[in-house]
């Protein structure tokens, strides 16, 4: 493992680490198959972490780190709001999942997941899924999402673009007085399973939609899968109404935030923001921002579900619930003077300050 900020000492080798103190961060390394994964555990005050695995090249070390500790972070407030019990973790493993996933590297990590005896509960992200988590749920109790087929709820990605379609609904509710996308053009960036899910859900709605997308196979495959999509090179900046951020984080910046037109933005992807200042910017040109961590809850609903054992159909209306959420949260920044972000955070603050000692 590479040292960053050796001078500052484990504690301060990361601002995220730093700023929001992590209950636990274990890295895992295992030579004969390959795996180099860090799983974070923020907060176990609700109930264990659970948070999904996340295979990527990172560029580097610095930034796996960086990007486990803000995800799990983002997981501890995303549970609370969600209503669920569950703390916050996330893991990810290092690596291009096209060419280095591998049932051995599942079962090392899910070999190290199983010795925090159930503090951490692992799901799906971005570079695995359901397969990865069949393979995982054979060494290690700790798993949800898993196929039908092996005891599990199947797939996320419908219920998470249930939960973005509810939130978006609320966002055009508090923007135009109606809750719906009828007549309005959406920009979905990213159509990978969620992007997807969301897109048949607006076109359904009544609503236009265009996307983009860096994989030039999940393109063609939404173009002929949905033949009413345009297809662009960056909805990000086109004149769109909605702008849905459904792929990496951090596509929020100070220089983006000055260029997009749209009037409401509401997406999948976590940590859209680059930094804080960016929603004020957002504020500051009128334009409502739905926080991610409340818009993307459908998957945890899913998989809490899963672990107790719900019917599919109170799972769904669980999801259904995220729309007065919203309308909530959005509702109180207007009153407050506030921005989204805030008013969310307090939302979810409010049900972690009432447990006593914890952790987050």
């Amino acid at each position: 493992m590479t040292v960053v900020h050796s001078e500052a000492g484990v504690f301060g080798r990361s601002h995220e680490l730093s700023a929001r103190a992590h209950e636990q961060v274990v890295f895992c390394e295992d030579d004969r198959s390959g795996l180099k994964a860090i799983i974070a555990i923020h907060s176990t005050a609700l109930g264990p972490a659970l948070g999904g695995t996340r295979f990527h090249p990172y560029a580097d070390e610095s930034a796996a780190l960086q990007d486990v500790l803000r995800l799990s972070w983002g997981m501890t407030y995303k549970a609370a709001a969600a209503g669920v019990d569950l703390g916050g973790g996330k893991a990810v493993i290092i690596g291009d999942p096209a060419t280095q996933k591998s049932e051995e590297l599942l079962a090392a990590y899910a070999r190290f997941v199983e010795t925090l005896g159930g503090r951490y509960i692992t799901a799906g992200d971005v570079g695995t899924n359901t397969d990865d988590l069949d393979v995982i749920g054979q060494h290690t109790r700790h798993v949800t999402g898993r196929s039908v087929a092996a005891g599990g709820s199947g797939d996320s990605a419908r219920l998470t673009a249930l939960g973005v379609f509810h939130a978006m609904r609320a966002g055009a509710e508090s923007v135009w007085g109606a809750p719906t996308l009828a007549g309005r053009t959406v920009g979905i960036e990213g159509v990978g399973k969620v992007g997807r899910e969301l897109t048949a859900l607006l076109l359904a709605d009544g609503a236009e939609v265009c996307v983009a997308d860096v994989n030039e196979a999940a393109l063609h495959r939404i173009a002929d899968e949905q033949p009413a999509v345009r297809l662009l090179s960056t909805v990000a900046t086109a004149p769109v109404d909605v702008y849905a951020p459904c792929a990496m984080g951090a596509t929020l910046t100070a220089s983006s935030a000055a260029a997009i037109e749209a009037t409401l933005i509401c997406g999948a992807a976590n940590n859209q923001l680059a930094t804080p200042a960016v929603e004020q910017a957002l504020t500051g040109r009128g334009i409502t921002w739905v926080p991610d961590f409340v818009a993307n809850g459908g998957g945890l609903i899913q998989v809490a579900g899963e672990l107790r054992t719900a019917a599919p159909a109170e799972i769904d209306d669980e999801v259904a619930e995220i729309y007065p959420r919203c309308r909530e949260i959005i509702a109180a920044a207007k009153a407050e003077g506030i921005g989204t972000g805030a008013a969310a955070n307090r939302f979810a603050e409010r049900r972690l300050d009432a447990i006593p000692g914890r952790c987050a």
